[in-house]
């Protein structure tokens, strides 16, 4: 699914309105039953399944957003709710469809207070303590900066609502096109989205104010919505498995591919078995593992379905393990360097030599990315030798960028994709939504994971996966995309039993074979599986 600026949505608008000839107000009729529709799915039914009886409380300012707002209070007074508007704007303030919509409420049974000052506050706070939905209409996509400091004491109001929340595009105080928050911010339970997704939505704190994203086209025509201009994406079920590759009935172990692990060092081989072990969940064929000598014996010990070959170096790989690698990597499709490495400075000949010489894919990880942070130039070996991937987290990021942790959180999308251009490498820019940029200029968000991954390990076992998913003949691109939606749908799985905590490294490298045959078994045509 396309992600969009606020910008790019706006033109997408104008021209549905003014080229398809979509009337505005129809749109925000359409939005306003996007979120009724949501709101009859969030709210637990009675008997008779209906709203009748129910308390609703809308917060409306005087832009769009709150003439969407208006839209949604009328029509749950249709359904037989108990609605409550709140205004923060005068109503002469309120212009075009908006005014139209505050003029059609107002000839309901909804009740309908401007808020004018503090004297509201104690209103407002017994109808939220009521409201069984609270729906936030205060700001749309165009705000900037902080929440006014009025609307700010109304918010942290609602925050400590019992009700269920539902914010309109997204959440007020959120900026759409980077998901900053100034001060405080409306903490959605749901965010009803609608066209396209918003930046915002999965950058900066924006996962943390929107809760569940439902998107809503509003009858956008799908050609808008397709727009080849747009180069930003957000990773689904439906595209992720389109993605997987199809296994034949006479495969084997050759045919499922062969990838080389470059890893581990003294106290650090549970790296290099991790990052094993999420290789052979994702499916790779012939797995090979070059690792220091005096780590090999627990190495091969501890992960007996791969070949362990012992290089040069007690504690750590040095520059003698190229003939190692070299030899191995010959009929190998695909070469992962890092998990557990050490940051021993000889080895970064061999990271010149397997940039410039070996033309399988490769995945730089951990220490070999901070390896070539020390060496300025480095990448360079790279071009036109063959793909490359490259999985920083932000501090990894922050050293080969010469940068801040800061300067790479606060510029995460722009960054990864400039670089991943500069470098002529698809670029894994690991947090909390990691983002997968590609040379071509294109970008993709991934919506699954949760902070129990925040745990030692993970990264190693996302690098194994990739290095699979390559090994099986899955493009760059889409190999980094797989590992990365699957590895965070693993966790997710394991969160539905654990919760956010608890759950290891290898639990998350175990579950990835399960979520790949959930996916395997929703076909898109009904004939896979």
């Amino acid at each position: 699914m396309r992600v969009v600026s606020v910008e790019q949505m706006r033109q997408i608008e104008e021209r549905a309105i003014h080229q398809y000839g979509i009337p505005s107000l129809l749109l925000m009729e359409n939005a306003a039953w996007a979120v009724v529709d949501e709101i009859r799915r969030c709210l637990p039914k009675d008997e008779e399944g209906d709203l009748n009886g129910r308390k609703a409380v809308i917060l409306v300012g005087k832009g769009n957003n709150g003439g969407d707002g208006l839209a949604v209070a009328r029509l749950l007074v249709f359904q037989g709710m108990d609605v409550t508007v709140f205004l923060f704007a005068q109503p002469q303030e309120f212009k075009g469809d908006a005014a139209l919509n505050l003029r059609l409420f107002q000839g309901t049974t909804g009740k309908c207070f401007e808020i004018k000052g503090e004297k509201q506050r104690r209103l407002t706070r017994f109808a939220l303590a009521q409201a069984d939905v609270v729906v936030d209409a205060l700001f749309g996509i165009g705000m900037r900066g902080a929440l006014p400091s009025l609307i700010e004491e109304y918010v942290s109001e609602v925050n400590r609502a019992p009700g269920w929340v539902i914010s309109i595009d997204i959440p007020s105080g959120v900026e759409a096109n980077t998901g900053k928050v100034y001060r405080t911010a409306i903490c959605a339970q749901t965010t009803v989205s609608f066209g396209l997704p918003k930046w915002g939505l999965f950058l900066g704190e924006g996962p943390d104010y929107c809760g569940r994203v439902v998107v809503d086209p509003i009858s956008i025509p799908n050609s808008y919505l397709q727009d080849e201009g747009i180069s930003t994406f957000v990773l689904t079920d439906d595209d992720v498995r389109a993605l997987l590759p199809v296994r034949k009935l006479k495969g084997h172990k050759g045919t499922h591919g062969k990838g080389i692990l470059v890893a581990g060092s003294k106290g650090m081989s549970g790296a290099a078995v991790l990052a094993g072990q999420g290789a052979l969940r994702s499916g790779i064929g012939l797995l090979q593992i070059v690792t220091p000598h005096g780590i090999a014996q627990d190495v091969d010990a501890r992960i007996t379905e791969a070949t362990v070959w012992s290089a040069s170096g007690e504690d750590s790989l040095n520059e003698e393990a190229w003939s190692v690698i070299l030899k191995q990597a010959e009929k190998a499709q695909a070469l992962a360097v890092g998990p557990g490495l050490a940051q021993n400075l000889r080895f970064i000949s061999v990271l010149d030599e397997i940039l410039k010489t070996i033309s399988c894919p490769v995945v730089l990880d951990a220490d070999a990315l901070n390896l070539v942070a020390l060496e300025a130039g480095l990448l360079t070996s790279r071009n036109g030798r063959g793909p490359l991937i490259l999985t920083p987290h932000p501090g990894e990021m922050a050293r080969l960028c010469q940068c801040s942790v800061d300067d790479v959180e606060n510029n995460r999308l722009d960054l990864a994709v400039a670089k991943a251009v500069e470098w002529e490498a698809v670029v894994v820019l690991k947090g909390s939504v990691t983002i997968i940029a590609s040379p071509d200029g294109r970008a993709f968000f991934n919506p699954t994971g949760n902070p129990g991954l925040g745990t030692g390990g993970t990264g190693d076992v996302l690098t194994g996966s990739i290095l699979a998913w390559l090994a099986q003949g899955v493009p760059p691109l889409e190999a980094a995309c797989l590992g990365v939606y699957l590895h965070g749908k693993s966790a997710d799985s394991l969160a539905s039993e654990y919760g956010w905590s608890g759950f290891t490294a290898l639990e998350v490298a175990d579950y990835l074979p399960k979520v790949r045959r959930g996916l395997e078994l929703k076909p898109l045509d009904g004939k896979r599986g």
